[in-house]
């Protein structure tokens, strides 16, 4: 079993030499959260977490905010030492996989890959590196005895406020901004469309993608999630939806300028977001991503690491949907008698 004091002990301190081809992107040095001095305090732990952002890094408001969270709290309870690393837009996946060596190869263990374009680095690097825990979220593909697969059913989360944006909306009319077009944000689309007509069958729903891969740009470049929500709004649409990454902040801006509302993904954006566009966010899919990091680190810790796949859905309370700022406290009855029936299987929530 990894070895947890109760002694006090400070985070140790210094960046840390590492070297990655990942681009100027990467952050080099073990991290402390802002403001958070509460490592002075924790046990101190033997454990040394690597964790790999996906495009957008830490400060994207989003989903890789969320990965971030967890790691946080896992460092302020448990005393783990940790190293981020950020991704590029366009790098090939030899970057990828370079980076993840270069965390192993500087001790840390396990090391957490945050999103699915990892998938192939992670299953490759895990190979090489047999005795080296790996996480990667969102990807059910690198499969090894190394590499638990930390998943989410975004379909359900997307289904409730896709409902919440058909009780809403004043024009049945209503968006939706992919960030790029894969399947992943598949299932975020077909799950609020889904929501959507359940409430009303003849809603409209308009759909944009801003990139197609290669070119994972689309989940940070807040110019295009503007441009293709003011398209939407312009066409008729009073909430758009949006599952796309720091490119979500254009989208709050278009909302903003339209008169619109719309709807934030993977944290509760309300509490996130630019004070100057918060209140056009009238819920948020949330997808507890850091619950999902924090559990697999307490996991690690505790010498239980298990391989293989957990998805984390409505039953687990791994996604749902926000309510600050007070604007669906109307309708949270209806949401969760939906949520109640996909629990219970009266419901079926398509993911494509």
């Amino acid at each position: 079993m990894r070895r947890v004091t109760t002694l006090a002990a400070a985070v140790l301190a210094g960046a840390l030499a590492l070297t990655s081809c990942g681009g100027d992107g990467d952050d080099d040095s073990t991290t402390t959260p802002k403001g958070d001095d509460s490592s002075s305090s924790a046990p101190a732990s033997d454990l040394k977490v690597g964790l790999a952002y996906d495009i957008g890094g830490r400060g994207d408001q989003s989903f890789n905010d969320a990965a971030a969270a967890g790691l946080d709290k896992a460092k302020a309870d448990f005393g783990v030492e940790t190293k981020e690393a950020e991704a590029t837009n366009g790098e090939p996946d030899s970057a990828k996989e370079e980076r993840l060596r270069a965390l192993a190869s500087a001790g840390f263990n396990p090391v957490i890959a945050v999103g699915f374009a990892y998938s192939g680095a992670v299953k490759k690097v895990a190979a090489e590196l047999p005795d080296t825990q790996f996480a990667i979220i969102d990807d059910a593909a690198a499969t090894g005895d190394n590499i638990a697969n930390l998943l989410f059913a975004e379909e359900q989360g997307s289904f409730l406020v896709g409902a919440a944006a058909a009780l809403k909306t004043e024009s049945d009319n209503i968006g939706f901004v992919g960030g790029v077009d894969v399947p992943l944000i598949h299932k975020f689309q077909a799950g609020y469309e889904a929501g959507a007509k359940a409430v009303n069958p003849d809603i409209k729903v308009q759909v944009k993608y801003l990139t197609q891969p290669p070119d994972f740009g689309g989940f940070g470049d807040p110019a295009k999630g503007k441009t293709a929500a003011a398209g939407m709004f312009d066409a008729g649409a009073d909430v758009v939806y949006q599952a796309a990454g720091g490119s979500g902040a254009g989208v709050f801006e278009a909302a903003q300028a339209a008169g619109g509302k719309a709807i934030g993904v993977d944290s509760d954006q309300y509490s996130t977001a630019d004070p100057k566009v918060k209140d056009v966010i009238m819920t948020s899919m949330l997808k507890k991503v850091d619950v999902a990091v924090y559990d697999f680190i307490s996991q690690v810790v505790d010498d239980n690491f298990t391989a293989g796949p957990v998805t984390y859905d409505l039953e687990k309370d791994g996604v749902g949907y926000s309510t600050s700022g007070g604007q669906i406290d109307d309708i949270t009855s209806k949401l969760d008698e939906y949520k109640a029936q996909i629990i219970d299987g009266s419901v079926t929530v398509p993911t494509s």
